[in-house]
């Protein structure tokens, strides 16, 4: 039988392929870097394009990526109409901690900004506003001398020229390279806004992933309307503290904006596509008061 066989195929062609062949790069399809990333909360691969058109949000889960403040300021404010606030103060090391300078510098070049918060005036949806934008990929904006005397500044300006003030927040809490000095920006801000609400003026934060630490614990939520992004992470001290200082399970949401939403520490929840219409609505409402 098996002769037969043989016989009615008198060839038989087998093709091998040496291993070093099916790897070799000439054989791989071309796939550009940067074309594709993975989503943080669900996991799926996003095209990079279908995500920059969706506002950097995942188009399977709503997961809202980090945004840098340019990248905030180009979703929010009306197109060429934001102005950055000139300013001298750039980042220094006032207690002479070592490598601080070094570490300064990196995140500059890392994160294209020269601190963790931008400052200027723009408009959104045609009402003129000053905005304090933080960056959380400079040292995960945390709040530092510059920080303070920025966002100290720009609410001094709204207040002198009888301005609303918004201050999108993303902070890691006080820099602990600048001690004391990174903790007596809470009380100057907070100062400052307290004469800006002296004169009837609007305030507005949005919390973003992550507020944490002092900038929680002072301005972040002093605004006369507080609005955050979906599943943003707010909080001062950290899970494992908090349990361990009660010796208490908390909650799965806890310090999710959801959480504080239901607990009354939030007017609000806005999705980033919705930002900019909200914040309009609520700066026409301001100017007809």
């Amino acid at each position: 039988m098996l002769k037969d066989l043989l016989g009615k195929r008198k060839y038989i062609t087998i093709s091998t392929v040496k291993l070093d062949e099916v790897n070799n790069d000439e054989n791989r399809p071309s796939v550009p870097d940067g074309m594709w990333t993975k989503c943080k909360s669900c996991d799926n691969i996003i095209y990079k394009d279908d995500l920059n058109s969706n506002f950097q949000v995942c188009p399977q889960c709503g997961y809202h990526f980090r945004l840098s403040a340019y990248e905030r300021i180009e979703y929010t404010f009306d197109e060429n109409s934001f102005s950055e606030f000139e300013n001298d103060f750039k980042g220094r090391n006032p207690l002479n901690f070592e490598g601080y300078e070094e570490k300064l510098q990196k995140s500059a070049a890392k994160s294209d900004v020269d601190e963790a918060v931008i400052t200027g005036v723009g408009t959104i949806g045609g009402h003129k506003t000053v905005c304090a934008i933080m960056d959380c990929h400079f040292m995960m904006g945390s709040m530092g001398t510059v920080v303070g005397e920025r966002i100290t500044m720009a609410v001094e300006y709204a207040t002198e020229n009888n301005l609303p003030i918004i201050i999108f927040t993303t902070s890691g809490g006080a820099r602990m390279q600048e001690g004391i000095l990174s903790l007596m920006q809470m009380a100057k801000i907070s100062a400052a806004l307290a004469r800006h609400n002296e004169k009837g003026l609007l305030y507005i934060t949005v919390l973003t992933d992550p507020t944490t630490g002092g900038v929680t614990a002072s301005f972040a939520m002093e605004g006369d309307i507080i609005l955050s992004e979906p599943h943003a992470l707010v909080g001062f001290a950290g899970r494992r503290v908090i349990e361990n200082t009660i010796n208490e399970k908390l909650p799965d949401d806890f310090q999710s904006a959801e959480f504080l939403l239901k607990k009354g520490f939030i007017d609000k929840i806005v999705e980033r596509k919705d930002m900019r219409t909200v914040l309009s609505r609520l700066l026409s409402f301001h100017e007809v008061m």
